[in-house]
């Protein structure tokens, strides 16, 4: 009897986690969203993510369909014009062909500043030629 209790614990358990699976799909990762979707606790969900293998590797692959969805979402703005999401993807996608941000850093020394160097390293008086 102790048996048959384990093994229907452990079906529900896995049919749990495979509604768990399906609603992060749905949410596009979002823990909360998806455990309040199926009626589980996040102490539940993180339980089972920390003790099954199986099932953190299909909660981290959920995270590349919201991934693949915020790209689609990033051409799809691409498409329609709108210049700071061509500008990011350059940024991001095109830093091969030379689309990356130069950092310029002007060093203006004035004379005052020149000196008060000169008095704090005393060794380094031929900076001043």
């Amino acid at each position: 009897m102790a048996k048959k209790k384990t093994n229907l614990r452990l079906t529900k358990t896995n049919t749990n986690k495979k509604r768990v699976i399906n609603a992060l799909e749905k949410t596009l990762g979002v823990v909360t969203s998806a455990c309040k979707n199926v009626d589980i606790s996040r102490v539940t969900f993180y339980e089972w993510y920390n003790t099954d293998e199986e099932f953190k590797k299909q909660v981290d692959s959920v995270g590349d369909i919201a991934l693949d969805f915020a790209e689609s979402q990033l051409h799809q703005q691409i498409k329609e014009g709108i210049p700071s999401s061509t500008i990011f993807y350059l940024k991001t996608k095109g830093k091969k062909r030379g689309y990356f941000e130069k950092i310029e850093q002007a060093h203006d020394v004035t004379e005052e500043f020149a000196k008060t160097i000169l008095n704090v390293f005393p060794q380094k008086k031929d900076l001043k030629e």
